[in-house]
Parts: structure tokens; sequence; C-alpha cells
């Protein structure tokens, strides 16, 4: 079965940390770029972070740009997400996603395998 399972979510308050993780089962990631996107409740998805095959380059949403890390370990099929400094807007579902490409991507489209993603919430 192909999938992409994230784990790592959850309640925490603000200025809280969080590190979500996206494990690939059936699915090869190591070749492809790959994505953390969000969407809050009556909200489009947007884009987080994006990161590179080898994990070398890494792209930030303005809005999350120095409180977010993306990371990735090829060896265990797993890119990771963390969560620094959380602030209520912060709160979404986050979901990760394989790139059709090797290179860093940050249009949605671009992504074809997409994880059901954790739940968020971040409480002022």
């Amino acid at each position: 079965q192909v999938q992409l399972v994230e784990s790592g979510g959850g309640l925490v308050q603000t200025g809280g940390s969080l590190r979500l993780a996206c494990a690939a089962s059936g699915l090869t990631i190591s070749s492809y770029a790959m994505g953390w996107f969000r969407q809050a409740p009556g909200k489009e998805r947007e884009f987080v972070a994006a990161i590179n095959w080898a994990g070398g380059v890494t792209y930030y949403a303005d809005s999350v740009k120095g409180r977010v890390t993306i990371s990735r370990d090829n060896a265990k099929n797993t890119v990771y997400l963390q969560l620094n400094d959380l602030r209520p807007e912060d709160t979404a579902v986050y979901s990760c996603a394989r790139a059709r490409f090797s290179n860093a991507q940050t249009a949605a489209s671009r992504h074809d395998y997409w994880g059901q993603g954790p739940q968020v919430t971040v409480s002022s």
C-alpha cells in the first residue's frame, strides 16, 4: 500500500514546539523533493516548506521562516518538520507530499502523493 503517514501533531501553547514526521510506505521518496503544506478551517491549503531530494536546498513560506525547519533522512524514507515558537495562526492540518521532481517545489500541483496530515492546534 502506497502511503505517506504523518505523526507528531497535537495541542501546544503559544511559543511551544512540535516535530512532525512523515514516513513513506510502499513509496520511494529518496529521489524526490518533499513538501509540507497546511490547511486551516475555512482557508485554502498553503505551502509551508519544501526540501530537495538530497536535503541541501530548502524553501519556506514567509509566514514560518525562522520558526520552521524541514529536514529528511532518506535512509529512513522520512521527512521532518520542526515547528518552533508556534502561534495560534499556525493551527491547521499539516500534510506532507512527494513532489514529482527532485528539485524542491512550492506549488501543491507539483506534488503527487499526499498524506492525511496531523492536526496542530496552538492555544493562546
